[in-house]
């Protein structure tokens, strides 16, 4: 008997039971968690519900999977990815003339390699240990970095951003399809936003280590402060990438998934993916790439993402406050100093990662693994913003921009649960929710290296009228994709049921006949 399957659009998960012991005896009926009664406790943390081996299964999952993406690695590779935005506010325009659009450029140059790697990273995941791709990208991006704090031109930082976006490439799409290699979908959503929102605790790094680095380290030893940040950046960085290669677990179907797991667990895993329909690797053969290059998902599935990651606006926040240091002044006696543009910004990220918690708690728990609500709830909030930002002056009733400001990215909490969405939808076949969790972040980001540059211009800040004209529309077609991926997946619901019910009436018929 096949395994039980699971509803994607639901998101129902299965557990084994809580007396399982893969010692002595083969694996038990599985529990539909969709129907299970869940305890208050379990509602805080999914293992309160499960069997003692589920859970020291999970903890040394979680100690050494979660921990390693989330604590360590993400926080780095988003201080990498994302201090170009505070050295530019800190001296970096000024030290390298640019005063034009040249720091969307150089973060198109960054995309442009993120872009490049992510998808080959993700297939090359499927066949090679995750032990040793992720840390080994991570040594190189983190020596690209420490190479930035020499630069003397704008051509020579474009040069290495685009090695830093191609290094960082595979790591979040990775980690994406890592961690739904080894949970449910009452796990998923937690940890995969856990993950998620460590990288932006990791912008707010950036922002205090930016401040910290200009008040204390600008000129030391002939240095600006924004390149002691490029230099602090990678000795962090480095270090960690070498823990990776002790403690990162590979996939539950890998000859040595991971140095803490005995058999006993390593099968209990497995059987875990098995139950619901989580298949392992399987080899490219003709008939499997036409599956998956004449069905609908591998087209559909990866614009989800990439629609709602470019729907969300760039906040004009610390162009607005360095507006009012610029002559004409807008409000005559008010400014803003250095390190007020640079921490300012931060209650947003604080807003938005309690809210990304909250999101993903709701998700796994009382509503037993669905993701969609909350993607909707996402569109439609992104849009009642934006069209605010259009109707508010510019200049007048500052607390009240402030407020805007940080309550700007709450609708983007449901960005993890998207990509969990996706995965779970495709998780009967292992490289489709490969590739398709990697095109969507990878889409997303061609679409991010280019827009910029004709909607998000520099110099269109603070008002930015066409970037926000553009985020209306995306967040328009956001809300309109989400119900046609609720259609299609219920549609094939439907017609698998049928087929399941014509061959069990075919069945009957031929044993009447007998």
């Amino acid at each position: 008997m096949p395994p039980p399957h699971q509803d994607p659009e639901t998101s129902s998960t299965f557990k084994e039971d809580s007396d399982l012991s893969l010692a002595s005896e083969p694996l038990r009926a599985i529990q539909d968690q969709g129907t299970q009664k869940q305890s208050w406790l379990g509602y805080l943390w999914d293992t309160a519900d499960l069997g003692p081996q589920e859970r020291r299964l999970l903890f040394k999952v979680d100690t050494s999977l979660l921990i390693f993406a989330s604590v360590w690695v993400t926080s780095v590779k988003n201080l990498d990815q994302t201090n170009i935005q505070s050295a530019f506010f800190a001296g970096m325009k000024e030290d390298l003339n640019m005063y034009g659009n040249e720091l969307v450029h150089a973060t198109s140059f960054w995309t442009a390699g993120y872009v490049i790697g992510q998808v080959p990273t993700n297939i090359l995941l499927t066949r090679v240990p995750p032990q040793y791709v992720i840390p080994t990208l991570e040594l190189l991006w983190g020596v690209m970095t420490l190479a930035t704090y020499s630069v003397k031109s704008v051509k020579s930082l474009y040069a290495l951003r685009f090695l830093v976006g191609l290094f960082e490439s595979g790591f979040y799409p990775g980690m994406h399809y890592i961690l739904a290699s080894w949970y449910t979908p009452r796990e998923l959503g937690k940890r995969t936003t856990l993950f998620w929102a460590s990288g932006s605790l990791g912008g707010m790094f950036s922002g205090f280590l930016q401040t910290a680095a200009y008040k204390n380290l600008n000129g030391v030893h002939g240095l600006a402060g924004w390149r002691w940040l490029m230099i602090i950046d990678a000795i962090v960085t480095l270090p960690i990438a070498l823990f990776g290669y002790v403690f990162l677990p590979n996939l539950p179907w890998s000859s040595k998934p991971s140095l803490l797991l005995d058999d006993r667990e390593v099968e209990l895993a497995r059987a875990r993916m098995r139950a619901i329909g989580r298949t392992e690797r399987a080899p490219w053969t003709r008939a499997k790439f036409r599956r998956i290059f004449t069905g609908w998902k591998i087209y559909i599935l990866p614009m989800l993402f990439t629609i709602g990651y470019n729907a969300g606006a760039q906040s004009p926040l610390q162009y607005w406050m360095k507006s009012f240091n610029i002559k004409p002044y807008p409000v005559p006696g008010r400014h803003w100093t250095v390190e007020q543009i640079q921490l300012y910004p931060l209650p947003t990220t604080a807003v938005f990662v309690v809210t990304a918690l909250v999101f993903a708690w709701l998700s796994d728990g009382p509503l037993k693994g669905a993701r969609w609500p909350f993607v909707l709830f996402g569109g439609v909030y992104g849009l009642i913003m934006d069209i605010v930002w259009l109707k508010m002056p510019l200049y007048t009733n500052i607390n009240g921009h402030f407020a805007y400001f940080w309550l700007i990215m709450l609708g983007s909490g449901a960005g993890a649960l998207s990509l969990n969405w996706v995965s779970e939808i495709c998780g009967e076949d292992n490289e489709l929710r490969a590739i398709a969790v990697a095109l969507g972040n990878d889409l997303a980001y061609v679409v991010a290296a280019i827009a910029p540059n004709f909607i998000w211009k520099t110099v269109d800040f603070p008002r930015a009228l066409r970037g926000y004209h553009w985020a209306i529309g995306m967040h328009s077609l956001s809300l309109c994709w989400v119900c046609l991926i609720i259609f299609l997946v219920r549609r094939e619901r439907l017609q698998k049921e049928r087929r399941i019910r014509e061959a069990e009436k075919g069945t009957v018929e031929e044993r009447v006949l007998e």
